[in-house]
């Protein structure tokens, strides 16, 4: 490949007069925009011939990694392949090509799926009813704190403003409680790195509103203490609120509604295969036990007889003007439908056996601070020999020289080296020992030539960058770049 053409900018590939249109002639005659719709000057807008525009961007989206591409064992995030059925669903122009405001009884079809997937969800947590509207994970956390808040207001229990949050939790759990203005209590963990029944007991009072628990927690350990913490929970007068993001191993082994949990939301993406990263496009359903339905925020689909149509009753809650992200919510009622009651249990264990695989094959190698029984995802503490100073950056760098997305890195900050991994239910034997492989040889690297660790990658379009430097002054802007490179000689 020739990088003058295909390793620059598109600004750099840029020539005074050359275009990548054709217009036709003008018929319609000059009109002038008003002044306070004109720019000031010029857009600065790079000036390229169609093929050039064309092989650019071609050749860098091929540097793109996703679960197309190959291995992608990002713990926590769930990055399972998406199945082009679910995309051709999403594609039909039934469904593509309605609008937001349509008429109910113009779009029936779209509204009994949508039905049929907030009762499909209802039925695989153990809740009882189920809202779409949310368009993220987080989105999904607020919303369902909001609920409990609601819930709390509505009994006029106005004094419980703390939420429990156990220290290994998501990141997004502490966020989302204080931006819903909740206080966050943290609750420790045990050595074990499950949540501190003893802890939990000496917060617990009539000021908490709820517990946020994620299971299989961050470990990727399942917190065999729910029923206790449950109990504890609902005797103070508290919810219990479910973090669905590691849903996907439970599937087939338990439902969070049968574990005591009131309120939980879901990642669609990391249980039921829809596209991630990128920001988008998301959806985090929340659904809520028997007592919380009013709290649901409206819109909301509701069966009338045969005909579906919409609950726009206020209920104190609004997380959106529409009902989600539609496209998303279809893609994950077709992989759904597509396994079936028969094949959706199959889930969870085949995830959980692939996991444990990885763990114990590599434990020899890497340092594994929890033994035992891992579900989706494990951590390791770098690696055991750590003589060689070869970090957790470093290993996950030398990753991409062979063809790896790197795992999960530096979380749970539980561990100083913590490398999170997740190798979900549709990966094969071949490639967990290919990757296995790999790992051991970087370990192998790591201590006969750790220089090679250290200096990764090699193979990549960019090498070793200062991630600290890319962080503090981030360069966003062409012509800046180009400021600074003179001021640097």
């Amino acid at each position: 490949m020739n990088n003058k053409l295909y390793g620059n900018l598109i600004f750099e590939l840029s020539h005074e007069g050359r275009k990548g249109y054709s217009l036709p002639e003008n018929t319609f005659g000059n009109y002038e925009l008003p002044l306070c719709a004109r720019r000031k000057t010029d857009a600065e807008l790079p000036q390229c011939d169609e093929l050039t525009v064309v092989r650019h961007y071609t050749n860098h989206s091929e540097n793109n990694f996703g679960v197309n591409n190959g291995f992608y064992p990002l713990g926590s995030c769930t990055m399972k392949y998406n199945p082009i059925v679910n995309e051709e669903t999403a594609a039909m122009p039934g469904f593509a090509a309605l609008h937001p405001l349509q008429p109910a009884e113009t779009c029936q079809g779209a509204l009994e799926a949508y039905y049929n997937m907030q009762k499909a969800l209802s039925d695989i947590t153990g809740l009882s009813e189920f809202t779409l509207n949310p368009f993220a994970g987080a989105h999904g956390e607020l919303t369902g704190l909001m609920i409990i808040r609601a819930y709390h207001q509505h009994n006029e229990d106005h004094k419980r403003t703390k939420v429990l949050v156990p220290d290994s939790a998501h990141g997004t759990n502490p966020a989302s409680a204080a931006v819903c203005g909740l206080e966050v209590v943290e609750v420790k963990s045990t050595p074990d790195g499950l949540v501190d029944v003893d802890d939990l007991k000496t917060h617990l009072d009539d000021t908490i509103a709820a517990m946020m628990m994620t299971n299989p927690n961050t470990l990727g350990l399942f917190e065999s203490d729910i029923p206790e913490i449950a109990r504890l929970v609902h005797e103070c007068g508290a919810l219990m609120y479910y973090d669905g993001a590691n849903l996907n191993p439970m599937l087939g082994a338990c439902r969070p509604g049968d574990m005591g949990f009131d309120v939980m939301h879901i990642n669609l993406h990391k249980t039921f295969s829809t596209p991630h990263g990128g920001g988008g496009p998301g959806s985090g359903p929340v659904g809520v036990g028997k007592g919380l339905e009013q709290f649901l925020p409206r819109p909301r689909v509701v069966k009338d007889g045969s005909e579906y149509k919409m609950d726009t009753e206020y209920a104190g809650i609004s997380v959106g003007e529409f009902l989600g992200n539609f496209a998303t919510m279809l893609r994950a009622y077709t992989y759904i439908l597509s396994l079936g009651k028969e094949n959706l249990p199959m889930v969870g264990p085949l995830a959980t056996l692939n996991a444990n695989y990885i763990k114990e094959s590599l434990k020899d190698a890497y340092e594994l601070p929890i033994t035992g029984v891992c579900k989706h995802e494990f951590v390791f503490n770098g690696l055991k020999d750590k003589s060689t100073g070869v970090t957790t950056m470093d290993v996950a760098k030398r990753l991409l020289d062979y063809g790896y997305h790197a795992p999960t890195i530096y979380f749970p900050l539980l561990f100083h080296e913590a490398m999170m991994i997740e190798p979900t239910e549709n990966e094969s034997i071949d490639t967990l020992d290919c990757f296995i492989d790999v790992m051991h040889r970087i370990a192998r690297e790591a201590a006969e030539t750790p220089d090679i660790v250290k200096t990764a990658p090699h193979n990549t379009p960019i090498g070793r960058v200062d991630d600290v430097l890319a962080a503090k002054h981030p360069i966003l802007t062409y012509k800046q770049m180009i400021s600074d490179t003179q001021d640097n000689g």
